[in-house]
């Protein structure tokens, strides 16, 4: 795939799939009201860095599918290479943290424990998508590849250390 048309499309899924997860449906469980009296200040910055590093998280990690993978994160137009690079050296997932980190940002800013709720479902509906369909689809498009890199990098918590491909029997 073009870069240009890995760009466009990336970009389509962003506003479809996080876009929905982050920002739609928060908005339909809270219309963004917050709490009264709002939440103590510190809980609140917490909240906005959470807010914030998420967001750039998931910019980052897009960019990469654009960059390094020459595809699109989406299902429909998958990668033409196994993206491993970036933040996808310390966590396999880093998407799906940075969307549920926007989550919980947005509940501790609006004081919103719905929101906490919500965020602890899309990661168990995320994990069960990323067992039942991402690997084995990554394992059947990747083989050893992707096998070696999910050995070396865990899918939820992050390494300390970035992992270094070359380690590995990437290619």
């Amino acid at each position: 795939m073009r870069r240009a048309g890995s760009a466009i499309g990336t970009a389509i899924f962003l506003v479809v799939a996080p876009g929905t997860t982050a920002v739609l449906i928060p908005w339909l469980l809270t219309g963004w009201d917050g709490r009264v009296p709002p939440l103590h200040p510190a809980i609140r910055l917490t909240g906005a860095v959470l807010l914030v590093t998420g967001a750039a998280v998931l910019l980052s990690a897009f960019a990469r599918f654009v960059s390094e993978g020459r595809g699109t994160p989406a299902p429909v137009a998958p990668t033409e290479q196994l993206v491993v690079g970036g933040l996808y050296r310390y966590v396999r997932n880093p998407m799906y943290l940075a969307v549920a980190a926007t989550i919980v940002g947005q509940a501790l800013i609006l004081g919103r424990w719905v929101l906490l709720v919500y965020a602890v479902v899309f990661l168990l509906v995320t994990a069960a998508f990323v067992r039942l369909y991402e690997e084995p689809t990554l394992l059947e498009e990747y083989g050893a590849d992707y096998e070696a890199y999910r050995r070396a990098v865990p899918g939820w918590v992050p390494r300390l250390r970035p992992w270094n491909a070359s380690d590995g029997s990437l290619t």
